[in-house]
């Protein structure tokens, strides 16, 4: 544990080592695959092996992380804390600069958190406590398993007392357990806290897993003694795994595809507190009418609303054990915010897709392996669903530029219009209503919530003064490639023309004209250089996966079908690698 700072220190000055000292060779995301299609992580099994696969990806990890953050080490030695959890857990404190590096000084006690840590793990599902793993404005944005039910904590604690020798501390967790007053969730409680989490988002499409009739886990919007009832709790029920395997049968086609929510087990409706939808524009009414893309496209914005709100408050997203739908949400966020350059500023995008494939999937324990055998590929729907979140609306930054936005007599920057969605822009010739959408202002989430002391150094205040002082990237900033328009009025035809293939590059127009009033103008052909940077970041993410991931693990093969769609995917595979030219409207 004392050893923890010094680990992360010398983890971010990986890159700068001295030139006498050749650096390990890195593990491509290739090798990363085949390593993780091969086996699912055990942190027992990445210990003293010196130049091992899975240490060297450990060490890449923390390598990356190091880029942009200071950061502490909770260590996870043999898998104490939790078996599939990474050795070396990262606790990302505040962005930085090299020159801080050099001065870096801890938010955190990393004992008195990894006590607390062990004390609520036995809380939560397979022991996968709730764990930060983005940071974002100063805010942790952590992930975890679901309530452990009184099943599983009475059946890990009897395990654990036959094999610790019949010691009588093997009980102690839980010999005052009862089901109005556990002592563990109160712990648990207290790391929520402590991480200044408000934002509760449970995936489950059940209130308590069943098995064999024992209910094997619960969830904090049926806890019966409502210790969770301080945190806002939303209940956004999501299909788990085994419905990926829909997706597979489908020749790997989402749009359409639509959950069963009659089925028995079924029984979470969503519940979204009203103040945190208002802003967002969607029926929530109908989210059993939603396909796959639709569901997790609004999803999505949801999550985003919530870590782009005005307050300081962290968010914790779950599912049951947090190996699939978990991580599934907590790549899209990370990928998200890297796109719009608010994290993980200086990596590029192969290195954000390493990243995030080996910490966010393969060091938390997903089964690549279990899941490929039966078909349920939902590891590969996180990544060929990037084409569907390209767009502004799903940008952090778009909300961010409305409220910068300075007042203005009707006029409007190529970048106001480049904003909005051919449907919502009107008629160019009359600037009406429509236009509104560009001074929108999202509301911050509102409503009491109270912290119970913890006798920690708080990490939320500290981690949150540090992340203002020291964060040297703004909204602006990633618009360095972007031209801008010279002048605080309505574009030029020609901007016209090229708003209109920016906004519009993810439909097929055939037309060639645009017409502005009567005046037809004819409109250049779509090209990469009209995409925004989040396209085209994003599209560069999704390239380089189905390329490695075409050349490694591969698509399994299904039956033909009348619409071909596996020749369609196998043609974007063939773009990523390279063989076919992409154009604006490609992957």
């Amino acid at each position: 544990m004392a050893g923890a700072r010094a680990a992360a220190a010398a983890a971010s000055a990986g890159s700068s080592a001295s030139s006498g000292n050749q650096p390990p060779q890195e593990l491509g995301l290739g090798e990363l695959l085949e390593e993780f299609s091969r086996t699912q992580y055990r942190a027992k099994d990445g210990s003293g092996t010196g130049g091992s696969k899975v240490e060297r990806i450990e060490k890449r990890c923390l390598e990356l992380f190091g880029r942009d953050y200071c950061f502490s080490v909770i260590p996870n030695t043999n898998g104490d804390i939790c078996g599939h959890y990474p050795r070396h857990i990262v606790f990302l404190e505040y962005e930085s600069s090299e020159k801080e590096k050099d001065t870096f000084e801890s938010t955190v006690q990393v004992s008195k958190l990894q006590d607390l840590i062990h004390r609520s793990k036995m809380a939560r599902c397979r022991g996968r406590f709730v764990c930060p793993v983005i940071l974002f404005k100063g805010k942790h944005i952590c992930r975890s398993a679901t309530l452990a039910g009184w099943g599983e904590l009475y059946g890990r604690s009897g395990y654990n007392y036959f094999f610790s020798g019949g010691a009588d501390d093997a009980w102690a967790d839980v010999e005052d357990v009862t089901e109005e007053d556990c002592a563990l969730r109160g712990y648990d409680i207290k790391l929520l806290r402590y991480l200044s989490v408000k934002y509760i988002c449970d995936l489950m499409v059940e209130n308590k897993k069943v098995k064999f009739g024992m209910n094997v886990t619960s969830s904090e919007k049926v806890d019966k003694a409502q210790r969770y009832a301080d945190f806002t709790l939303l209940s956004i029920p999501y299909p788990g795994c085994e419905f990926f395997k829909e997706y597979k049968d489908r020749d790997y086609m989402a749009e359409g595809l639509i959950f069963n929510w009659k089925q028995d087990y079924v029984d979470a409706p969503l519940s979204i507190p009203d103040f945190l939808t208002h802003s967002l524009n969607i029926d929530w009414s109908q989210y059993q009418c939603w396909d796959l893309v639709q569901q997790t496209q609004n999803y999505l914005k949801l999550l985003l609303s919530l870590v782009n709100s005005d307050d300081d408050s962290g968010l914790l997203v779950h599912c049951i054990s947090g190996w699939d739908r978990t991580p599934l949400f907590i790549s899209l966020l990370r990928l998200s915010l890297w796109a719009d350059g608010l994290i993980h500023t200086s990596l590029k995008p192969t290195e954000i897709l390493y990243l995030t494939v080996a910490y966010d999937w393969f060091l938390f324990g997903h089964m690549l392996v279990d899941r490929l055998s039966k078909g349920e590929e939902i590891f590969f729907f996180c990544f060929n669903f990037l084409k569907h979140i390209t767009s502004e609306e799903f940008s952090a930054l778009k909300t961010q530029r409305r409220k910068s936005l300075p007042a203005r007599d009707g006029g409007f920057t190529l970048e106001d219009i480049c904003m909005l969605r051919r449907k919502d822009r009107g008629s160019t010739t009359s600037l009406g209503s429509d236009f509104s959408l560009v001074m929108e202002s999202s509301p911050g989430a509102t409503g009491s919530f109270t912290y119970e002391a913890v006798e920690l150094v708080p990490a939320g205040a500290p981690t949150q003064a540090a992340w203002r002082k020291s964060h040297s990237s703004s909204p602006q900033s990633v618009l360095w490639n972007r031209p801008q328009p010279s002048e605080d009025r309505l574009p030029s035809q020609q901007g016209l023309a090229e708003a209109r293939s920016s906004s519009s590059s993810s439909s097929n127009h055939s037309d060639n004209f645009f017409r502005m009033g009567s005046s037809p103008l004819e409109v250049p052909k779509p090209r990469l250089a009209a995409l925004s940077d989040r396209e085209t970041r994003l599209q560069e993410v999704r390239s380089a996966f189905l390329a490695a991931y075409s050349s490694t693990v591969g698509l399994r093969a299904v039956a033909p079908s009348p619409s071909g769609a596996i020749g369609g995917l196998l043609e974007q595979f063939a773009r990523g690698v390279g063989l076919r030219s992409i154009s604006s409207n490609a992957l």
